[in-house]
């Protein structure tokens, strides 16, 4: 009897294991799946970077490193979309307030009038947990640099585009631990938005 219960738990475990959705890794801007990665250390990761918080904290790549990261990039003054992506965003912070695995990264692609203080008034408004959600400004070429070419937050699109050209979109980019790109989210649409959250999740099974 002891035999056939192991035996029981043991196929339990195995299907488990087999049902286990991996998700894909991606290091070009038209997001083609990548299931493998040959050598991690040279795979496209986001790079070094320095920037500030809504709490004048420095804040760099290496405060990403170990956390699963949700990135995007907005600013306090626009009237269309950013309020739409901060309710999302907003969604994902009360998600995995608790989750010490979890960031949430915002970029300002008007950093000359986001300072500290005005990211620091906007981050009360919306209700930011700075332990939790980062609102970031800086200098804009690093800033916008970082999103097209690394983050592909506009996708093929902003390739060659350089910090002349606005940088606005409603994605989202979800990071892992070790900085490599794993998803990219519509933050305007509920369906998108489930799906991150659910990636988010099974990232965190990852080792």
């Amino acid at each position: 009897m002891k035999y056939i219960i192991s035996l029981i738990c043991l196929s339990v475990l195995i299907s488990c294991k087999e049902n286990r959705r991996k998700l894909p890794y991606y290091d070009t801007a038209d997001f083609t799946p990548k299931w493998e990665m040959k050598d991690p250390k040279t795979f496209h990761a986001i790079r070094k970077f320095n920037l500030i918080n809504q709490e004048g904290m420095a804040f760099t790549e290496k405060n990403l490193d170990g956390k699963i990261c949700v990135a995007d990039f907005f600013f306090t003054s626009c009237p269309g979309i950013c309020p739409k992506l901060a309710i999302s965003m907003s969604a994902l912070q009360k998600e995995f307030l608790e989750d010490k695995d979890v960031l949430l990264v915002s970029h300002s692609v008007t950093p000359a009038t986001d300072s500290v203080p005005v990211l620091k008034q906007y981050a009360e408004a919306h209700g930011v947990n700075p332990k939790k959600w980062n609102l970031l400004t800086g200098n804009k070429d690093e800033i916008y640099d970082l999103g097209r070419k690394f983050y592909y937050v506009e996708e093929d699109l902003g390739l060659k585009s350089d910090a002349s050209i606005f940088l606005h979109t409603e994605n989202f980019v979800l990071i892992d631990k070790q900085r490599h790109i794993r998803g990219i989210y519509n933050g305007l649409d509920p369906n998108s938005m489930l799906a991150l959250k659910n990636d988010i999740k099974e990232l965190k099974k990852e080792e």
